[in-house]
């Protein structure tokens, strides 16, 4: 959606804003007081006559999990529940209960469970109970019928299941930053108005205040015509760069002799900046517009000789099928260590971390593809993913105690992943580097499967590991399908 319709106006077929036709609809929300404390926020739309296949529900549910992580970060400052509204009557109340006093069916299930039993014992409970499980009271969304809804930020209620045959939807965002909350929704409604259907606003009754959701009236920023030019290093003029901005789905006119008045539409939420507008005049005007020109300096730099090995791995893995990631460098013990099966090693350590999910500098890239795997269970299989990038070990000889290496890891995750084709995977990329003579030897491992694992030699020196990850790996990061995988020192190389 978001893809054809930036297409539709680099081609010139469309430009300017996109229009939705926002209607006032009757739906009432109420926000109890009663969740203050534990998810204060909530907003909600109505989308109706819409005509999904099997395909766009799964392309929905993709959407859902993006605005999760993305904006939501991963659901601590926001959640959405996607709801068949033709189940359910309106007006619908957002509040908290204490952990047992309410039973119903979460989603996938027919069996009614207790809010502390769903924190126990569902998947979802169980992954995101951090989130709740230190208050008191537990939030719900019921009808009026007292019908639940959903348990946000945890799962959805099985009443409210949406599948092909749902042609009238009910979205509610819930979240403890407002602004996280009020994005998602905007991004995933005109998403679906894209999709074909009628949106209508919901009546958001908060304990002190009303408000009407979504919102659809654009940001408005002002862009000046000489700080576009001086940062491109063009000679464009006013017309030239409302022409660039409205090729970008962006709304543009005069505001003067220099400035420029830039409407920015709501599912943008990457806009912050007037920089940011000048990209976008870069894009709508086109990049290989841009004439490459010689620094004043004479001074001719060129690339480490780790990073040309490194961009050659590249090319070799992604013709070998894999997919690249990039992870952070900074990392924790719990992911590093537990999730792996590995006994704490004495790691480069952050003195004052600001959060529990960074407190080291890794020393594998394994753990992290790991997760790249967890955090996308809802694609489809086989994945295979990779990363090249830099790994820190302790080093008492260096002067800095400490050392930066080069490395690569790649994972290939499917129903009949193993020991052979991921060993042919770091073989053919060995042989493409051009080197000529390695060995293989058994080794042992806690991460991976015992007998199902080798070290890689190279003139006598261990350069990485090949195998498959142990079950018990597997089961760390939730993952049903076998995954094997490699990680090699290309400093060494």
């Amino acid at each position: 959606m978001g893809v054809a319709r930036a297409l539709k106006g680099l081609r010139g077929w469309e430009l300017g804003l996109q229009k939705y036709d926002l209607q006032k609809g009757k739906t009432v929300l109420k926000v109890d007081s009663a969740v203050s404390a534990v998810r204060p926020f909530m907003l909600g739309a109505i989308v109706r006559n819409l005509k999904l296949n099997e395909e766009e529900v799964a392309e929905l549910m993709e959407i859902q999990e993006d605005l999760h992580w993305g904006i939501g970060r991963d659901r601590v400052k926001a959640s959405i529940g996607v709801h068949n509204l033709d189940g359910i009557n309106p007006p619908f109340t957002f509040t908290a209960i204490k952990p047992n006093a309410m039973k119903f069916a979460p989603l996938g299930t027919t069996k009614e469970m207790s809010l502390w039993e769903i924190l126990k014992n569902h998947e979802k409970g169980v992954q995101y109970k951090h989130l709740i499980d230190w208050a008191s009271e537990y939030p719900l969304l019921v009808d009026r019928d007292g019908k639940v809804l959903s348990m946000p930020p945890i799962i959805n209620g099985e009443l409210t299941r949406v599948d092909e045959n749902t042609e009238n939807l009910f979205l509610d965002v819930t979240g403890t930053d407002y602004e996280a909350v009020n994005k998602s929704l905007n991004v995933l409604s005109t998403a679906l108005a894209d999709m074909g259907g009628r949106v209508e606003t919901v009546k958001v009754e908060y304990p002190n205040r009303t408000v009407h959701s979504p919102n659809f009236t654009p940001q408005k920023m002002n862009l000046q015509t000489r700080f576009v030019n001086d940062l491109l290093g063009l000679k464009l003029s006013q017309a030239n760069i409302i022409e660039s901005l409205k090729k970008c789905r962006l709304g543009a006119k005069k505001n003067g002799k220099e400035a420029i008045e830039v409407a920015i539409p709501v599912y943008r939420i990457d806009i912050f900046h007037e920089v940011d507008l000048v990209e976008e005049v870069a894009i709508g005007h086109g990049y290989y517009k841009l004439k490459p020109t010689l620094p004043s300096s004479v001074t001719i730099g060129k690339q480490h000789p780790a990073y040309i090995m490194a961009n050659r791995a590249r090319q070799i893995m992604i013709g070998l099928g894999f997919v690249e990631v990039l992870n952070f460098t900074l990392t924790n013990e719990h992911l590093h260590y537990k999730k792996m099966r590995r006994k704490a090693q004495k790691p480069v350590k952050l003195a004052n971390p600001v959060s529990s999910e960074y407190t080291i500098m890794r020393e594998d890239l394994l753990p992290y593809l790991m997760k790249n795997l967890a955090e996308n269970k809802h694609e489809s299989f086989p994945q295979k993913l990779f990363e090249v990038s830099d790994v820190v070990n302790q080093n008492s000889k260096m002067e800095s105690r400490c050392e930066r290496l080069m490395h690569l890891a790649a994972v290939s995750s499917h129903s009949s992943a193993n020991f052979t084709e991921i060993r042919s995977a770091v073989e053919a990329l060995l042989s493409n580097m051009g080197v000529r003579h390695w060995d293989v030897r058994a080794v042992k491992h806690p991460s991976f499967t015992e007998g199902r694992i080798a070290a890689l030699n190279v003139k006598k020196k261990q350069i990485g590991i090949v195998g498959e990850v142990h079950p018990e790996v597997l089961n760390n990061f939730e993952l049903e399908n076998p995954t094997a995988a490699f990680e090699v020192n290309l400093e060494i190389l």
